[in-house]
């Protein structure tokens, strides 16, 4: 029994349903399912589009699959017994026994189906293309490490990040305001997608020792402790030179220089990655990247908006 279920007597009180249901959630990951479409609509701003609700469908949509696809894992993770309880991350609610793994699977339809409504709203006013976008993101929300060969399993976690909370995103985002897609929107991407998969390469860097046990093996895995390491300062501090490649050579103004600001908040992050590996201290990191994220990509975007 875990020490978040246990009783009075001199331990901790279980978490109440509202607690629980937000560990599920992993609200620490969910600034990637926001900021690459506060920066693809900024871009769509740019050139003076912008529809109110049609940017409220995209975010909506794009959290609820990120929280759809935390939940898949939870419950997929469990039933591979890939969650022990000498992992390092955080609870886990089905393999803590907090929530049976049915009502988590429920869960997980409910959530992906809410994903689905806001679609079919952008599908009407946007075009069909956003279904193939849609559909193919809540696939791999759930293949990650569901389905009989999960690719969050075999190194591939990271790629389908950057493609479907960089690329499909910052791009789909764009195209619900325009009906078009722009070069532009894919090169600002590249930077977004980054960073969004630096937030699992945290997450699986601390749990290399519990995943290789497992037979999960995620590219940290693969790569191990050091090279992952690298790799996680390579894709931080490569998203800074990046985001300026719409200025260097487009139409954007030196005003993208705004999200270099935020370096302050890569470097001690960095540091913290490349020097701990306790849960608690990557834990704090994998946090940490969620709001460099954040922050970076909300000063992305207002470089954007100051460029018009």
């Amino acid at each position: 029994m875990s020490a978040a279920q246990t009783q009075p007597g001199g331990a901790l009180p279980k978490p109440s349903a509202l607690q629980i249901w937000m560990m599920a959630a992993r609200p620490k990951t969910l600034p990637a399912g926001i900021a690459p479409v506060l920066v693809g609509t900024s871009l769509a701003g740019y050139v003076h589009v912008f529809h109110p609700l049609r940017f409220v469908a995209a975010l909506l949509g794009s959290v609820l699959i990120q929280i759809g696809a935390n939940l898949s894992n939870d419950y997929s993770d469990a039933r591979r017994g890939a969650d022990t309880e000498d992992r390092l991350g955080p609870l886990r609610v089905t393999a803590g026994g907090l929530v049976p793994p049915r009502q988590v699977l429920i869960a997980t339809y409910v959530t992906f189906g809410l994903a689905v409504l806001c679609g079919a709203y952008l599908i009407a006013v946007a075009g069909w293309q956003l279904l193939l976008i849609g559909v193919a993101s809540i696939a791999a929300g759930v293949l990650y490490t569901g389905g009989p060969r999960p690719y969050g399993y075999e190194g591939l976690g990271e790629l389908f990040v950057f493609l479907f909370f960089g690329v499909a995103a910052v791009a789909g985002s764009y195209f619900v305001q325009l009906r078009d897609f722009s070069w532009e929107s894919l090169a600002l991407s590249v930077p977004v997608g980054l960073i969004a998969s630096a937030l699992l390469v945290v997450n699986n860097t601390r749990d290399i020792d519990t995943d290789r046990r497992a037979n999960k093996r995620t590219l940290a895995v693969r790569l191990g402790r050091r090279r992952a390491r690298q790799m996680y300062a390579a894709m931080v501090y490569l998203s800074f030179p990046l985001a300026l490649i719409t200025w260097i050579f487009g139409p954007l103004q030196p005003w993208l220089l705004l999200c270099w600001l935020a370096l302050p908040l890569a470097l001690p992050v960095e540091r913290l990655v490349r020097t701990h590996t306790d849960g608690p201290s990557l834990n704090r990191a994998l946090a940490a990247t969620g709001r460099l994220q954040l922050v970076f990509c909300l000063l992305l975007s207002a470089g954007i908006l100051l460029s018009r």
